[in-house]
């Protein structure tokens, strides 16, 4: 028998996603969750980190992207991270990607994976992932995009709460449109009492590197901040 935990509930929602909407000219899904190895180490990372009943604090990146959850199907999650830091070997290709590395310099500072992950969850406004021309592309580049996968939106964001995270407060990762817009679904739908703006990782590491400690302790400050409001 499968137990009924985070961990369960949150594989069991990946495994379910539905990509039959018709995207806008152009743009095709980005969806990992078929790939057996894929389906394989997010079981082990989930039932590693998330086997319990916590609730926990989401932390909302924009839609995977090819490199880092596109891959592993983990947000900010990449191959080398899984395997170095998490201890799941994995088949990708050992390819770095920006945000993880400061996302997991994020969770050494408090206190490793086991300790971050038992407070945090990472997850994406929209939980599918986009392609056009070759490139990521995001939920909201494209009004006829964002009116589109909506509906999936508003059901990723309803179906977490109903999963167990906390309705205290949300991050967005990302202080620009992802903020904007996760704040106006917010302000609509009424999902957490409080939603905040993070940097987003790979903004920092691509314009910013020089000032990472700094940006390093906007993230632990607040994090610390909000951990024990579940």
């Amino acid at each position: 028998m499968i137990p009924d935990n985070f961990a369960s509930r949150i594989i069991d929602f990946h495994q379910s996603l539905d990509r039959s909407l018709a995207l806008p000219g152009g743009v095709e899904w980005l969806y990992p969750y078929a790939n057996t190895e894929v389906q394989r180490v997010m079981t082990l990372f989930f039932n590693k980190y998330f086997s319990d009943n916590l609730p926990r604090i989401m932390l909302l990146g924009i839609n995977p992207g090819r490199f880092g959850a596109g891959i592993t199907g983990l947000p900010f999650t990449d191959p080398i991270r899984m395997e170095e830091i998490c201890g799941i070997d994995n088949s990708f290709r050992k390819r770095q990607e920006l945000s993880s590395v400061f996302v997991y310099d994020v969770i050494d500072a408090m206190g490793g994976p086991e300790a971050f992950y038992s407070r945090f969850y990472f997850t994406s406004v929209c939980p599918l992932g986009f392609v056009k021309s070759g490139k990521n592309y995001n939920y909201y580049d494209d009004r006829e995009l964002y009116d589109t996968v909506k509906p999936l939106i508003l059901e990723n964001l309803s179906k977490h709460l109903d999963m167990g995270v906390s309705k205290q407060v949300a991050f967005s990762m990302g202080q620009g449109k992802n903020f904007k817009f996760l704040q106006a679904l917010n302000k609509e739908h009424g999902f957490f009492k409080q939603v905040h703006p993070l940097p987003h990782p790979r903004w920092v590491m691509q314009y910013r590197l020089k000032r990472k400690k700094e940006f390093l302790k906007v993230y632990t400050d607040q994090l610390n901040k909000y951990r024990e409001l579940t």
